[in-house]
């Protein structure tokens, strides 16, 4: 039985995909074809032996919930597991209102009644695998008041710039959280991951909502650093943050390499999704798929290169997808060439011979869309 509990955080005001929020949360977007972005935080720690879990959302639930079910597919603990989503009231007012931290004091009761002693919180808009458990015993080892969870990269002058950053010492100790303006290419990139005491983060709660109502869990501790004993781990393998249309472009693109994949996909560590019945993919014979990822009950009569290819889509006769992201239920109809683009769920591309984008700047269609 594990010693802590499970938070799946909503993204901040600041983060925002393009054209794809106005449907659904980060967390509910659909990724690599089969999964949904929030399927790794809760992988992670069912996986880790966590059983007891709390989603929060803020806006656009529906799809969130529906995905999230009882949680089940999961592989929760049938007895002892429970999956709660948590819902903040929408401030309409003033968004920067509406923290984190209010939707916790909003549900402070469901944190209180938590039987455990930790608490792990994670991002439902950043992929990666983590073992919590291991992290949770460094945690306790290191007798640190608070660990937080970074990964080290070299690109952050032209990526992450929607992330904070940790500034570290010699020790790995944290100075500062600061939000990544792009000055230098190496940074810490912090990836909205903590382990500490249930009794602190309620401590953190009260002492955000005394200094600002516009506080996040970020910023408190970003406070508390000179005063409380803040470490930080490094994370290793795979790692995207969606935090823009570019980001979570460039994250189901760079899967297809199988390395990388590798790097996210463990053997012993499954990626659970709620999953549906479906019969496989037809390849026609007309039919030419390279370097791609294409999901089940789709109908493939064209060209598919370096692309993803959500469950339930048709590539028509003559058409071409390059390098695309293409959400479930869309199609692509008959000599139609889809290049550096993403297609929302239950498009229809009928009525145009060429939609071009670039791998700087992809294209986007909305969903359900016909053009």
């Amino acid at each position: 039985m594990s010693r802590a509990f499970g938070i799946v955080n909503f993204a901040g005001n600041h983060i925002g995909v393009d054209g794809m929020t106005v449907y659904r949360p980060i967390g509910a977007f659909s990724f690599l074809g089969r999964y949904r972005v929030i399927d790794f935080p809760i992988s992670n720690m069912t996986n880790s032996g966590i059983d007891h879990i709390h989603v929060y959302i803020r806006r656009k639930p529906r799809s969130l919930v529906e995905h999230l079910g009882t949680g089940r597919h999961y592989n929760l603990n049938s007895k002892r597991g429970k999956l709660l989503t948590l819902f903040s009231e929408y401030n309409g007012e003033n968004d920067v209102y509406n923290t984190d931290i209010a939707a916790y004091r909003e549900n402070l009761e469901c944190i209180e009644n938590a039987p455990y002693p930790y608490v792990i919180l994670a991002p439902s808009y950043m992929v990666y695998s983590q073992n919590f458990d291991t992290l949770l015993q460094n945690h306790i080892d290191s007798g640190a008041d608070i660990t937080l969870l970074y990964h080290t990269v070299d690109t952050a002058k032209d990526e992450f710039l929607k992330c904070d950053i940790l500034n570290l010492n010699k020790q790995k100790g944290v100075l500062s959280i600061e939000p990544n303006n792009g000055n230098a290419k190496n940074r810490n990139i912090f990836m909205d991951t903590y382990v500490m005491k249930k009794e602190l983060f309620l401590e953190l709660i009260a002492k955000a909502k005394k200094l600002s109502s516009i506080y996040t869990l970020s910023q408190i501790v970003n406070f508390e650093c000179g005063e409380l004993d803040v470490r930080g781990v490094s994370h290793h393998g795979f790692f995207a943050s969606i935090t823009d249309f570019k980001s979570y472009y460039n994250a189901n693109i760079n899967l297809i390499d199988f390395k990388a994949a590798q790097n996210l996909f463990e053997k012993n560590w499954p990626i659970y999704t709620r999953t549906n019945d479906s019969c496989p993919t037809q390849y026609f014979e007309s039919a030419s798929v390279k370097n791609s990822v294409v999901s089940n009950g789709c109908l493939i009569e064209g060209t598919v290169e370096n692309s993803v290819i959500g469950r339930g889509c048709v590539v028509k006769k003559g058409a071409v997808v390059r390098n695309s992201v293409i959400l479930p239920g869309a199609s692509i109809g008959k000599d139609i060439t889809v290049e550096n683009y993403v297609v929302d769920k239950n498009s229809s591309i009928r009525h145009v011979s060429n939609l071009i984008g670039t791998p700087e700047n992809p294209g986007y269609i909305k969903r359900g869309d016909t053009i």
